[in-house]
């Protein structure tokens, strides 16, 4: 089998870990297949990630019942689960482990965001994760907080093995090196041994989005074209510059005098783990965060739509060093512009603790909500009786296991439909509905965020201008939801009849109302007319107005150029007619108050 750009990335330094956990992953052969044919390494988890996998399946229903059974209370519950997972992947890690002389093969387990705050209860809790576990090949996360650096160095002098998590700055980043350097010397001073391995987590694309969101602000209250076009050109380019810095940070501490004795001793690097290497804007490339941080002694953890999205177009270089000024004279930019990067990575340190212990409120919350319906004897997976029919569906979905078909719909293999070559590129390029619902789920805030901000300045009304694909959506949910409190009133103009748009011009007050330009080619004629007509009679006010199209395209340079609100770029490879969860649809229907959380 010809090696795919995953072992490319592995045989340049960078590791392959795989940033999600589920039960069937491991039971399944799944995982262990991942590492054979997809160069994974190792594994990270996170209060999110198991809130998602023991609150969205039924993987965890027979384990739970055996545990309310038990009659242990819910965190109990909820840690045995995690525990138990953490063992299966440690246990399928293990042989990497080994072949890797203890630089790869583990897998992260995170103390909970309660003792963030706390330094002896993250100590404590620490030892008891890494107890609970017994396994050789495990991380204890812990969070980069003020109280969690002296429980690092703690953890690294009494021996564990210790993944500091939240890390947004390069400040923040030395401290956790240093405190990783002093755990060690005290244990070499102690006559220990020096073979505690440590990762240092630090997250890249949350950077963007905040920074983003700043320059935006500041693009739509200059009147400057030179400015706006220079804030234009910083958008995307924060979290690559930081992660820069902190690589360069790396060299200069692990190869200079303070690591040299630990190094004499036999001591390895803590190595920098990139974490949070989804790309959350849709118009930014999907291996964005991989591509632009490969580099000797560092770990790439992804999530698995990332990971598949390298597989089958990443390239390969050794990116972190270069243009290593050009990353300076970014940050120097963004400063210059107002942009307090101090503040936005103290922020995103505050709201991450913060995300992750929601996280586990809820998942405490479906635990709870499992056990009632347990309890009540109306819990557990679902079977089907079909009759006749069962053995017939039950050869079929054999064979959909066997050919691995979900797998291969998941990785966007065209060959499940075409052979041809340039068919194959065409049809990949339409499958990005297939990772859409992860990909927007981190723009849900901005979104609920953006409707709050027009009711707060007294808008009523939104009117959607789109054909087809650009409509169909936003039409099915406003006939389903209706207007929900504390929302816009969507009206959908999706026609050309002059009476229809006379009679919507009469039902709205011009003033008050918000208009979305929904095309994805940026060129619909009926779209742009309805534009047209409604910009010359809303004033020409770019305050009033939103795009929606895809990357590239005239609508989207009229938009930044006439100063809308908003422009939102689509990710190109969704069809229109597939868009229902992408910015298409998701835009209306938030700005319309229907709770696009989920």
């Amino acid at each position: 089998m010809a090696k795919n750009p995953l072992f490319e990335l592995y045989e340049a330094g960078t590791s392959v870990w795989l940033d999600y956990i589920r039960r069937s992953l491991m039971t399944s052969g799944e995982l262990q297949r991942m590492i054979e044919e997809d160069a994974v390494v190792g594994m990270t988890s996170n209060p999110t990630i198991f809130e998602k996998a023991i609150g969205g399946s039924s993987d965890y229903d027979d384990a739970l019942r055996d545990l309310v059974h038990a009659g242990i209370p819910d965190e109990e519950i909820m840690l045995n689960l995690i525990v138990e997972d953490i063992k299966l992947a440690a246990d399928v890690l293990k042989p990497v482990y080994e072949q890797t002389k203890h630089k790869d093969g583990y897998v992260s387990i995170e103390v909970l965001p309660r003792v963030a705050d706390d330094t002896q209860g993250t100590i404590a809790m620490a030892h008891d994760l890494f107890d609970r576990v017994g396994r050789p090949n495990i991380f204890v996360k812990i969070p980069a907080t003020d109280a969690g650096l002296p429980a690092i160095e703690q953890c690294i002098a009494d021996g564990l093995n210790i993944n500091i998590t939240l890390m947004f700055s390069v400040k923040v980043y030395e401290d956790v090196a240093r405190a990783f350097i002093r755990g060690l010397q005290r244990r070499m001073k102690d006559r220990h041994p020096v073979d505690v391995a440590s990762v240092a987590s630090f997250f890249v694309s949350r950077v963007d989005t905040a920074v983003d969101k700043l320059l935006a602000q500041k693009i739509a209250a200059s009147t400057d074209p030179t400015e706006r076009a220079g804030l234009q050109k910083l958008m995307g380019k924060a979290a690559v510059a930081n992660a820069k810095m902190a690589y360069q940070a790396f060299m200069r501490i692990f190869n200079g005098p303070e690591f040299a004795d630990l190094r004499a001793a036999g001591a390895s690097v803590q190595r920098c783990l990139w974490a949070s290497t989804g790309t959350k804007n849709p118009s930014y490339s999907d291996v964005m965060y991989v591509e632009e941080l490969i580099g000797s002694e560092t770990v790439n953890t992804m999530p698995q739509q990332t990971m598949m999205a390298f597989k089958e177009h990443g390239e390969v270089r050794p990116s972190l060093l270069e243009n290593v000024e050009g990353a300076r004279q970014v940050l120097r930019e963004l400063a210059a512009a107002g942009i307090d990067m101090d503040k936005v990575t103290s922020d995103l340190r505050v709201d991450g603790v913060k995300l992750f212990a929601d996280s586990i409120d809820k998942l405490l919350e479906e635990i709870a909500n499992k056990k009632q319906k347990l309890q009540q004897g109306s819990g557990g997976a679902h079977e089907a009786q079909l009759g006749t029919l069962d053995n017939a569906v039950s050869t079929r979905l054999e064979q959909l296991e066997q050919t691995a078909v979900v797998r291969r719909i998941a990785e966007k293999d065209a060959g499940l439909w075409k052979s041809n070559g340039s068919t194959q590129t065409e049809i990949r390029e339409r499958l990005g509905w297939l990772q859409v619902a992860d990909r927007m789920e981190e723009r849900v805030p901005e979104l609920e965020a953006l409707r709050k901000e027009l009711v707060g300045e007294g808008f009523t009304d939104v009117v959607l201008m789109g054909m087809g694909g650009s409509s169909l959506a936003p039409e099915v949910l406003r006939q389903t939801f209706g207007a929900p409190s504390g929302g816009l009133d969507v009206h959908v103009l999706d026609t050309t009849d002059p009476a229809a748009i006379s009679a919507l011009e009469k039902a709205i007050d011009l003033g008050k109302t918000v208009f979305i330009v929904a095309s994805k080619s940026g060129t619909t004629l009926e779209t742009l007319s309805h534009y047209r007509y409604f910009w010359q009679q809303a004033g020409q006010k770019g305050g009033q107005f939103i795009a929606i199209t895809d990357p590239g395209t005239s609508l989207a340079d009229e938009a930044s150029r006439r100063g809308f609100r908003r422009t939102f770029l689509n990710p190109p490879d969704i069809g229109g007619r597939y868009s229902a969860l992408s910015y298409f649809g998701l835009v209306p229907a938030a700005l319309g108050g229907v709770d696009v959380s989920g």
